[in-house]
């Protein structure tokens, strides 16, 4: 819950099982997703000690790819949802690459052909699910990524609609014509009537019925998590950027009102649109960030809470010469590589766990570089700064490391819920909370700005051993495609 100064008033939050019912598969419950939701909504009420009456909106953002299908009349999902990370689709999208079918999604979508989308996903569920294809082609079926699983939840079903930011991200959007695109949706084989109505980002869609305590407050912004991101640390012109430290790193570039095809592997995506305005940006996305210390957490024991990695990795001077490429899921931006696994380099008897978590740390830092570096050659900008949010964004020794790797200042700002912020300025906007974009951007404060402290030798060569690192974990992964 956000004032009209951009400050939280009230916050809560809750974790909901995480299922991994084989080897690259990441799923959730759909009912825990509405569930921990208006949980939480409850909480902040109370907190408060407001009402609804005094809400002013509602705003959704999410989880962008992860994918759920649903009946129509029960509203009762047909499977669990289907996460972000789920490589399940990896097959589906190799087959189409075979047939030389990228070219013609990267055109259209400003996507790569990758088990990270949804449309993949909505595939495989049609054609392994019993009777969902059949219900499918009756019109008896709804897809929706989780913001439009969660309005049709508050709505009561009235209301199966979506964003141009999460449209953008399904394999079916057309960035450019701004609508489904019936091509794309032929070759993976999903009817139309599957799909949401996609509106803007900021404007009335409805009221929430379903919540007694939240029932009247207008629902009023929608935005993916990331472009929410952008747009909460107030990324507003061209040539701005934002990376998110979260479960995954996502770096995102404001590029202005004309799409840009990527070079470099790199996404072009739907910033927002507000009215009938649109912004893009070009995003590198990196598939775990943040759950490398989840796994140092819960996979090793080598720490009982996240917030002690900072503290272990600072017990050593540096990494020891240990490396660690953490790719549980393969590889996302620059490198596209499905099959690449997680890889542990350049151990001795010397090492530490300490050792271990540093280098944990700075693959964070790693990948982000990775992905500032093509971003740059892609958009010819030379960025001034880089604002920083998420819950690894509070790690100092993480923020300096960045910092120096990308040699140029990383921005923290006060407020780092800005996923959050974002979308309660988008909704915030459409009920005249703040009147406008130059409102908002007096609201964004800087907390701590971390300075270049090592020359681009220094830099060089830790990315000397960071690109061997890469290479193992490619390899490894070449030996299980061949």
């Amino acid at each position: 819950m956000f004032d009209h100064d951009g400050g939280i008033k009230a916050v809560a939050q809750r974790e909901f099982k995480q299922l991994f019912p084989n080897p690259g598969w990441v799923e959730h419950d759909p009912e825990d997703i509405v569930s921990s939701q208006c949980a939480v909504a409850d909480e902040v009420l109370c907190k408060s000690s407001l009402t609804a009456n005094e809400i002013e909106a509602i705003g959704i953002t999410n989880q962008r790819e992860t994918t759920i299908l649903w009946d129509r009349i029960t509203s009762k999902p047909i499977y669990n949802a289907i996460v972000w990370q789920d490589r399940r689709t990896t097959a589906i999208c190799e087959n189409l690459k075979d047939e030389g079918l990228e070219p013609l999604f990267q055109k259209k979508t400003g996507l790569l052909l990758d088990p990270y989308f949804s449309g993949t996903k909505i595939k495989w569920m049609l054609d392994n699910i019993p009777h969902a294809r059949e219900k499918a082609d009756k019109g008896e079926l709804a897809f929706g990524t989780v913001d439009s699983w969660l309005i049709w939840n508050l709505t009561n079903g009235k209301k199966h609609i979506t964003d141009a930011t999460n449209a953008s991200r399904t394999l079916l959007y057309n960035i450019q014509r701004l609508e489904w695109d019936n091509e794309l949706l032929s070759v993976l084989n999903i009817p139309h009537s599957l799909l949401p109505k996609v509106k803007s980002s900021s404007e009335y869609y409805a009221e929430v019925e379903s919540i007694k305590s939240m029932r009247g407050i207008p629902l009023t912004g929608i935005a993916g998590d990331q472009q929410a991101a952008l747009f909460g640390q107030n990324c507003l012109q061209s040539g701005m950027a934002k990376n998110t430290y979260g479960t995954g790193c996502f770096l995102l570039l404001n590029i202005g009102k004309s799409p840009m095809a990527s070079k470099n592997k790199l996404l072009t995506t739907v910033a927002w649109k507000i009215g009938e305005e649109v912004e893009y940006a070009l995003e590198g996305s990196i598939f775990i960030g943040g759950a490398v210390v989840q796994w140092m957490r819960d996979g090793l024991g080598l720490i009982n809470n996240s917030s002690e990695v900072e503290s272990l990795a600072r017990k050593v001077g540096d990494s020891g010469g240990v490396y660690f490429v953490p790719a549980f899921t393969g590889l996302g931006a620059p490198h596209w590589e499905p099959h690449a696994r997680g890889t542990l380099v350049g151990l001795t008897r010397g090492t530490t766990a300490a050792h271990i978590a540093r280098a944990a740390l700075e693959s964070i830092a790693f990948q982000s570089s990775d992905v500032l570096e093509a971003m740059q050659l892609d958009s010819g900008i030379d960025l001034q700064e880089l604002r920083v949010d998420g819950g690894a964004c509070v790690n100092n020794l993480l923020m300096q490391f960045q910092c120096n790797l990308l040699q140029v200042p990383v921005v923290r700002p006060k407020v780092i819920e800005t996923t959050a912020l974002g979308a309660a300025y988008l909704a915030g906007l459409a009920v005249g909370y703040w009147k406008d974009l130059n409102e908002i951007s007096n609201h964004w404060y800087v907390d701590q700005s971390f300075s270049v402290e090592w020359s681009s030798e220094e830099r060089e060569n830790q990315k000397v051993g960071w690109r061997r690192a890469l290479a193992c974990a490619k390899e490894w992964g070449m030996g299980k495609r061949g």
